[in-house]
């Protein structure tokens, strides 16, 4: 059954997600407290990034495997291709965003290149490449007040940045700008995934991500970058991936430990004042706010692509009351 059940309605829709594989927990029970799981068709997906598009009610989700964009709906059990992988270039797919005019941000992963596509027509605005095929991870990307795009990179220690301006229907591919040097902060670049997740602050002057092999916690001001080391209580985050807010609040995915750390922010430091799995989480790489959701990609990342991952791939729907 393809349908689910919209988010808004009463308990008597439980019968609707049991009908749909979905559990919903006892028929009693209140169903928008209960997280159940968007699936995708396919043997080799490795779902890695999401966003969602609050104003129209669905979620795009990326394929580290091969460049696939998928789109879901709110109330639809079934992700379907919205853009196939390997056009343009995208064999490969990492992090994404969305901008205020529906235009997708997508970053490469060890293609080294970065796309925009237009969501409402499926075109691409325009390309962008690092020059760099080796030693290369383009993993996740967060856009400014500027509309400046920027994207780290979990192998080279650059963050990459794509000015606003030349944002703009072109079929020239355009290269990334080298906005920041990290050998020259406070950043040290490790073996493994260095930084990786990356999200605009609620104050909208800085840029937060987090190193994924160290869990440390970094704060980069707008516009300058001066990057400062945010300390965190109860931390490291180790195996920290995508970053995204609730409000306020901060909730890190952490894949290697299956977890979500709901984080608060103070003028200094930040603290972990709450942590969740969940049995639905299959190496979860990052996450999104729709609706009173998280909606939490299940990468499952840890598997070897030559051994069969366990199907089908799916995206976890939790309330957002159960992140503390």
């Amino acid at each position: 059954m393809e349908t689910l059940r919209r988010w808004r309605v009463t308990a008597a829709t439980v019968v609707t997600a049991v009908l749909a594989g979905v559990s919903a927990g006892p028929a009693h029970a209140d169903p928008r407290r209960y997280t159940f799981s968007y699936t995708i068709a396919g043997e080799r997906v490795f779902p890695e990034g999401v966003v969602a598009d609050q104003a129209r009610g669905v979620f795009y989700v990326s394929s580290a495997y091969d460049g696939t964009i998928y789109r879901g709906r709110a109330g639809y059990q079934r992700l379907e291709v919205f853009l196939p992988g390997g056009a343009d270039g995208r064999t490969q797919a990492q992090g994404l965003r969305l901008d205020p005019r529906g235009r997708l941000y997508v970053a490469g992963g060890a293609t080294g290149q970065m796309w925009v596509y237009d969501t409402r027509t499926r075109s691409l605005v325009r390309r962008f490449d690092t020059g760099l095929r080796e030693d290369v991870l383009v993993n996740d990307v967060a856009l400014d007040p500027a509309g400046n795009a920027y994207f780290t990179d979990s192998r080279t220690p650059v963050l990459w940045r794509l000015p606003a301006g030349q944002i703009r229907p072109s079929a020239t591919p355009a290269s990334a700008e080298r906005f920041l040097d990290l050998t020259r902060t406070t950043v040290r670049y490790q073996e493994g995934f260095n930084l990786n997740g990356i999200a605009l602050a609620p104050g909208r002057r800085s840029l937060l991500t987090v190193q994924s092999n160290t869990g440390k916690l970094f704060a980069i001001a707008l516009p300058g970058g001066r990057v400062t080391e945010v300390p965190v209580e109860q931390g490291p985050l180790t195996g920290g991936d995508g970053l995204t807010f609730t409000g306020k609040r901060l909730v890190v995915t952490r894949s290697a430990p299956d977890r979500l750390d709901t984080l608060t922010l103070g003028t200094v430091k930040a603290r972990v004042v709450h942590s969740y799995t969940d049995t639905t989480f299959r190496f979860p790489t990052t996450a999104a706010v729709l609706y009173n959701r998280l909606l939490v990609v299940n990468a499952q990342l840890d598997q070897d692509p030559d051994r069969q991952p366990e199907l089908p791939f799916s995206v976890s729907a939790v309330p957002l009351e159960k992140l503390g």
